[in-house]
């Protein structure tokens, strides 16, 4: 396709869950963008949000192939079920569509591998939906660290969530293997996982992990702690789970210079401060009001050529340290990433 000559980015959405509704209320607000058209597999849910999103009779659709084929858009936006983003988003791809998937980017690292080399071969814009790619304190580490001249020698992480009814009951798209492809720590965990990666900016060479898992075919997990490796020698210790009552975050990143420490609680903006080589605890101001959300900045990336704040190459990072870690509590095995993924080049994981 050739780049629209009109003023707005056309998008078509495709899963109208509770994430894929908050983005469609996002391109709503986004000057410079239409939400055109909508699929999902379930008619009453596609018709309220239809309704909510202001989208036409006529654009609403149960095939969401129909809609890429039928519907003049410029971008797809992903939001189904973790299993559905690999076939979806090549779907799309295909028809020369620019993407913006929820993570995860794939339920296994091969697929991944396949999107990431798609990516690098065409001229569309593809992001992912890492939201803390877009918050000041994560921006502000990331400029330490991977943007800067500091250097990560020790880091914590940890997330805490109330999965406990999804376990007892079993009935959630979360609890089908092909719809979610892993537990806890796939669906929420990976986002510290992802922002350890990204702020950092270390190369994942060695994983260790013990997870408790909810079944015997040891797919849903509950919980899990996840030690990685890096290829300076820094350690990074990952503490998830998804059976207690209260949501919470924190990633603490220290280097010879002191720390910074990101904070978060249920789903609230995380915030962060520093810590100087004295100990001393210092407020930076941070510009929440200013943020992009991610349709503003997948509509940024399309329209004015910027880079993708959340590329495929970030999401490919998390996925291949995400499935060592289950490999890892399945076998009780240090996993080595380059013995284990041998056919992922040398550089991928940087």
């Amino acid at each position: 396709m050739t780049e629209p000559s009109h003023a707005n980015l056309r998008v078509g959405l495709v899963g109208l869950g509770s994430l894929g509704i908050r983005l469609g209320r996002q391109f709503r607000s986004v000057p410079n963008a239409e939400l055109t058209a909508l699929a999902d597999v379930n008619e009453d849910i596609q018709t309220d949000a239809g309704n909510e999103l202001c989208v036409s009779e006529g654009s609403r659709y149960h095939d969401y192939e129909a809609m890429l084929d039928e519907e003049p858009l410029d971008a797809a936006v992903v939001a189904t079920p973790n299993g559905l983003h690999y076939g979806q988003t090549i779907a799309a791809l295909e028809r020369g569509l620019h993407v913006l998937c929820e993570k995860p980017l794939a339920t296994n690292v091969e697929d991944a591998l396949d999107l990431f080399w798609r990516d690098q071969k065409n001229d569309r814009v593809m992001m992912l939906g890492y939201q803390r790619h877009l918050n000041p304190a994560f921006l502000m580490a990331r400029e330490r660290w991977a943007e800067g001249e500091n250097e990560p020698t020790f880091v914590t992480g940890e997330i805490t969530h109330d999965w406990r009814s999804y376990y007892e009951n079993m009935n959630d798209w979360r609890m089908d293997p092909t719809l979610s492809g892993g537990g806890h720590l796939l669906n929420v965990g990976s986002h510290v996982i992802d922002a350890i990666l990204w702020v950092t900016g270390l190369t994942p060479t060695h994983i260790n992990a013990d997870v408790e898992f909810h079944d015997e075919e040891q797919i849903f997990d509950k919980q899990s702690s996840i030690t990685i490796k890096f290829d300076n020698g820094a350690l990074a210790t990952i503490s998830d789970t998804g059976i207690v009552a209260r949501t919470r975050e924190h990633i603490h990143i220290w280097d010879d210079d002191g720390a910074v420490y990101i904070e978060g609680r249920e789903w609230d903006e995380r915030t962060g401060y520093t810590i100087d080589a004295e100990g001393t605890q210092h407020d930076p101001y941070l510009d929440y009001q200013g943020r992009q959300t991610k349709a503003e900045a997948f509509t940024a990336a399309v329209l004015d050529g910027v880079e993708s704040p959340i590329t495929v190459r970030d999401a490919f990072r998390t996925i291949v340290v995400t499935m060592a870690a289950y490999e890892s509590g399945r076998t009780g095995e240090r996993i080595a990433l380059a013995e284990r993924y041998p056919f992922v080049e040398d550089g991928l994981l940087d």
